[in-house]
């Protein structure tokens, strides 16, 4: 029987190792296109064109205004590792630039025909070095070329046959590069981008000056439905600085092909982000439905590492706990207060860097977040609910006047007494709520009521169900602080004792972690021991979820636990429950309402959180305003 005698270890030719990087950083001609650009970028550049045939692959032309390249550093760019964005330790921990390894322009022209012209910006002339795949480089020659930058690469893996076969059609490719560009120019505002294929303008961005600028970019990258439902997010703590629009619920989408998340300018796919934003919509989402959002974290480079990934797609946080509850407290709370707490994006002006200027400065210390008012009722009546949670669930939300009406016709006498500029006390439409003032009611279904600006459209039947929902919500929290942390039976926490106790065989991690969280666990009403070293007992759960798989329940909460090292499940489970209970108790579709009773429920949507949308979603509001109104009529034609 032969013996393989391993190979001798041998140092690597210079060509392949390139040639291996190339395969961490150049996937598909949108690889190249986001190293140039990004490139581009880190030289100052607020001009770029990027030209394109056959979907990158024939050739990939960027051009910049940026600072350039002198001659005597030319070669050196082709170089691996050789790079201006770092010169130490302590800036590889505080990377502020796009680009920083150094690999990108020898990968690149490892697998292509490449050329780099440039000009300096305090040089006389250009000069130009061409590389076509091999390990040694001519000598820059003079060139022809304005101040900055254009890389031409041709002919994309035409000496790596087996890379090129993973290559997709054309439109593919195309679409790919498309995405990137887009994904950029959101980011850098105030930069041009241009971007052709086969002769043609594909994209054509100018730089964005002032909020009108900035509206038609996001429009034109995002599109006009997201910009019609965005809600502007502007928070700040501490290190940490939140900006961006998040679009309403109702604006949720299919796939999650909508959504850009920017770390200090650089966009990223990152999985604690995606649990905090996805976290933030768990009361107003369906589960098969995607957020929509552009949103940018600023914070200081020191607290985030880059350099985690080959392509730089994600990132580490120092303290990513402290990131993740900033990134959810900030949307949760924007996304509570809806269109009227804060209205549709106002846009704010681009600034120098890749962030942008919403108009809201940094929150000062100390100052608590802010809160829409609490409903007097909610207040007043807090105690008695705690009182009722689990023992009968009254109706969650009763409407004014109510308890003495019946059914019959929506009364139209006194309609004028409630409309703005005719009743006392209201002299002009400025004075009238964000709702406006009820007409009539709808088939029995829609509320109409006149705002401000137009009339308002509330389907009946969702706004109670929420603000039914928002209440039991507030009940359930306030039972839990009641209860505290060493798990009292206070009524939010009421808890089944199973007949016989349920063994669940984990790993010793997952037992581990059990016992470790057994007062958080507690404290939301599960009971669980270790019996022993991977095996665990489940002997309570919380009263509003008799019935349910108690095994399924704790493996998924120890699985939310190992990835996330928090489990928003039981809450997530109990949050269903009080739903299905306001959906119940909410007034039925086909009841007839007093005006009096259309107003009480419009006034108390105004103060409830998350009213834009019932427990499923979907909006319990729409507005027409005069505006579309006019257009539907052709009114001034």
């Amino acid at each position: 029987m032969s013996i393989a005698i391993p190979n001798r270890i041998r140092q690597l030719p210079a060509q392949l190792v390139n040639q291996i990087a190339a395969g961490e950083v150049v996937e598909r001609p949108a690889s190249v296109a986001k190293e140039l650009i990004e490139n581009s970028l880190d030289a100052g550049a607020d001009r770029i064109e990027i030209d394109l045939e056959q979907g990158g692959v024939k050739l990939l032309r960027v051009r910049d205004n940026g600072s350039g390249i002198p001659r005597e550093d030319l070669a050196l760019a082709l170089s691996r590792h050789a790079t201006s964005k770092i010169a130490s330790l302590a800036d590889l921990e505080a990377v502020a630039s796009l680009g920083f390894r150094g690999e990108a322009l020898p990968s690149i022209a490892s697998v292509s025909r490449l050329e780099v012209r440039s000009r300096a910006r305090d040089a006389e002339e250009a000069w130009a070095i061409r590389g076509d795949g091999g390990d040694r480089l001519k000598e820059p020659a003079p060139a022809a070329h304005p101040v900055g930058t254009t890389v031409e690469v041709r002919d994309l893996f035409y000496n790596t046959p087996a890379r090129r076969k993973f290559l997709r059609a054309e439109k593919t490719e195309l679409g790919h590069i498309e995405q990137v560009v887009r994904r950029i120019a959101l980011a850098r505002p105030g930069a041009r981008f241009r971007l052709n294929h086969n002769g043609r303008t594909l994209l054509d961005l100018p730089a964005a000056e002032g909020e009108e600028g900035m509206r038609r970019r996001l429009a034109q990258l995002a599109g006009e439905g997201f910009l019609e439902h965005a809600l502007a997010v502007a928070e700040a703590a501490v290190d940490l600085r939140l900006q961006g629009w998040v679009a309403a619920p109702a604006f949720s989408r299919s796939q999650a092909d909508l959504q850009f998340f920017y770390v200090n300018g650089r966009l990223v796919r990152d999985k604690l982000v995606t649990h905090a934003v996805r976290q933030s919509f768990q009361d107003v989402l369906h589960q098969s439905r995607h957020p929509a959002y552009v949103l940018y974290l600023d914070l200081p480079p020191l607290l985030v590492d880059v350099n985690v990934h080959p392509a730089k797609q994600e990132v580490r946080f120092r303290e990513g706990r402290q990131v993740h509850d900033f990134i959810f407290r900030a949307l949760h709370r924007r996304l509570a207060e809806g269109e009227m707490g804060g209205g549709v994006a106002t846009l704010g002006t681009p600034d120098a860097g890749p962030g942008f200027g919403f108009g809201a400065g940094p929150a000062e210390p100390g100052v608590p977040p802010r809160q829409l008012p609490m409903s007097p009722r909610i207040a007043e009546g807090r105690g008695d609910w705690l009182a009722h949670l689990e023992v009968q669930c009254p109706d969650p939300a009763p409407l004014a006047g109510a308890a003495g009406s019946g059914p019959g016709d929506v009364p139209t006498a006194g309609l004028p007494h409630l409309l703005p500029g005719v009743g006392p006390g209201a002299e002009e439409l400025g004075g009238i709520p964000p709702l406006g003032y009820a007409l009539a009611q709808l088939q029995g279904i829609y509320i109409l009521a006149q705002a401000a600006d137009g009339l308002v459209i509330v389907d009946m039947h969702a706004a109670h169900e929420r603000i039914g929902y928002e209440r039991l919500k507030q009940s359930w929290e306030a039972s839990l602080a009641e209860g505290g942390p060493g798990g009292d039976r206070a009524p939010g926490l009421r808890r089944q004792p199973l007949l016989v106790p349920v063994v669940v065989r984990v790993s010793e991690r997952e037992a581990d972690l059990a016992e470790a969280s057994a007062g958080l666990l507690t404290r939301f009403g599960l009971v669980v021991d270790r019996v022993g070293a991977a095996s665990l007992a489940v002997r309570e759960i919380p009263i509003l979820l008799q019935g349910a798989d108690a095994e399924g329940l704790l493996r998924d909460l120890l699985a939310d636990l190992v990835v996330h090292g928090r489990s928003d499940m039981l809450q997530a489970r109990v949050n269903e429950i009080l739903g299905t209970l306001a959906c119940h108790r909410a007034v039925r579709a086909h009841r007839r309402l007093t005006l009096e009773e259309m107003n009480a429920l419009l006034r108390d949507m105004e103060r409830t959180e998350r009213a834009d949308q019932c427990n499923h979603g979907r909006p319990t509001w729409v507005r027409l305003s005069l505006a579309e109104l006019d257009r539907l009529f052709a009114r001034g034609r």
